[in-house]
């Protein structure tokens, strides 16, 4: 059978390596009067690898029926199934060298999350508060921090109309603003930034804190980057040797995590599950694919190696705990939404905030192995389920939180300090009497609207919501 598709396996952070892989359905590139780089025939080639690899391949109409001469960019969305209400996750970068980029965390930002506000009462003017700063960033260099408002930008006011484009020029000037009764009033400081390339660091905070007689590890963690594996062992082996005993609970926050590499997702399960090497060669999740591919897989191996991730052994597990707390907001979206599903089977599993983002699928890359087009496709192409083959998780309203909390008291304190809104109520739940004896300084005196309750990135790359894979992973 004629090779058609590439898949690329992303192995280094700036670099693709691909794998040939042989296609289900042979589609002739020659059957067009226009050449063979043409809108039409790189849409025949869209067709193709989707009609292969897309988890609802049985859902896409038929070839004939598809607008096969508009422009590439705009021919794969008109592919999907459901877009934008059962697929809401699909995507096409016309460079698969950016899209390469982008899954391992490379990007030109500025280097700020932020929740957008309301500023006044007639919910028109907006006020960005910073959630956090990225390590090496133009806005770290240039001394912004979490709990920073930003008032206006490049002279103007943020708006309701503005808020979601405003931060898109390369070079920005900041005014921020305090806020004081109520009122958000700018400092006259103004800060100019220009956005770099950056590898984000996905290690945002971790510390362990003493707290009613217990030692409780917190990390933030907010992108699954397997170049950074070696980097979260290290946070859990510091959390495991705390004081010759290790900690007693866990915190992870993933309220900031959009999700990432599979195999760092599993990482991290495999460092926090209880009782590992109990556990190690056992299944930990599987992975659903279309019937036409499974098919392929099944035939390639005669085993079911593609479709089980096991347990691996890891030094720096923490081995102990029987409960771990997850902090949680829309923002938290599939292979963060994986490391809850994988460890609900074994342990308790607390969640602190509000919903997830809800997205139990996930993909791998396509790029053409004769390089006629520079596009990468990153089509959904899997599902996922964990080892009691549960995954009731993929709506938009994805996990319920145990304990519902907003993150829309402000001004924000620092991450990893016990008075921050939801670390703080985390403590409350390891240790009542504790959080009692020291109420005061937790208590909310300022809750602002938000304009939309998904923190925001000065990138919409930086908003991705992926989990994504190896081909064959």
């Amino acid at each position: 059978m004629k090779k058609l598709l590439y898949i690329s396996a992303i192995l280094l952070i700036i670099s693709a390596c691909k794998k040939t892989v042989e296609p289900i359905n042979s589609f002739n590139y020659s059957s067009s009067t226009a050449s063979a780089t043409s809108d039409s025939a790189a849409n025949v080639f869209i067709y193709g690898a989707m009609k292969d690899y897309y988890l609802w391949a049985d859902q896409m109409p038929s070839l004939a029926s598809t607008a096969i001469k508009i422009k590439p960019i705009d021919y794969f969305y008109t592919l999907l199934y459901g877009y934008d209400t059962i697929d809401r996750f699909s995507w096409m970068d016309t460079s698969a060298t950016n899209l390469t980029n982008q899954l391992n965390g490379i990007n030109t930002v500025l280097g700020i999350k932020y929740s957008a506000f309301y500023a006044d009462l007639s919910q028109n003017n907006v006020v960005f508060s910073i959630s956090y700063v990225l390590k090496g960033s133009a806005a770290e260099a240039a001394g912004l921090k979490r709990g920073d408002f930003i008032y206006k930008v490049d002279g103007k006011q943020i708006t309701v109309s503005n808020y979601q484009s405003i931060l898109q020029n390369q070079t920005l000037s900041l005014e921020l603003a305090n806020y004081a009764n109520n009122v958000f009033t700018g400092t006259g400081k103004t800060i100019s930034i220009t956005k770099t390339t950056l590898q984000t660091n996905p290690i945002l905070k971790d510390t362990v804190v003493e707290w009613g007689g217990k030692k409780v590890g917190y990390l933030t963690y907010i992108q699954f980057l397997t170049s950074f594996d070696d980097s979260l062992r290290a946070v859990f082996t510091r959390f495991k040797n705390y004081k010759s005993t290790g900690i007693d609970e866990l915190v992870l926050d993933l309220r900031f995590n959009g999700g990432g590499y599979v195999v760092s997702s599993d990482l991290l399960t495999s460092l926090i599950v209880k009782d590992l090497p109990s556990k190690v060669g056992t299944v930990m999740n599987k992975k659903v694919y279309n019937n036409a591919y499974t098919a392929v897989l099944k035939k390639e191996t005669n085993s079911d190696q593609y479709f089980f991730t096991n347990f691996k052994s890891e030094s720096a597990n923490l081995g102990k705990l029987n409960r771990v707390f997850i902090l949680t907001s829309p923002g938290t979206a599939s292979a963060s939404e994986l490391v809850i599903n994988n460890l609900k089977p074994f342990m308790d599993v607390i969640l602190v905030g509000e919903h997830t983002y809800g997205k139990n699928v996930g993909s791998f890359t396509i790029t053409d192995s004769k390089q006629r087009w520079t596009f990468g496709l990153q089509p959904i192409t899997f599902k996922t389920v964990n080892s009691k083959d549960e995954s009731n998780y993929g709506t938009v309203n994805g996990f319920t939180p145990d304990y519902v909390l907003k993150d829309n008291v402000i001004p924000f304190k620092p991450l990893g300090d016990p008075s921050e809104t939801y670390l703080g109520k985390a403590l409350s739940i390891i240790s009542p009497v504790a959080y009692k004896s020291n109420a005061i300084e937790w208590m909310p005196t300022i809750q602002q609207i938000p304009v939309t309750n998904i923190p925001l990135g000065d990138s919409r790359i930086l908003d991705r919501k992926e989990m994504w894979i190896n081909h064959k992973n």
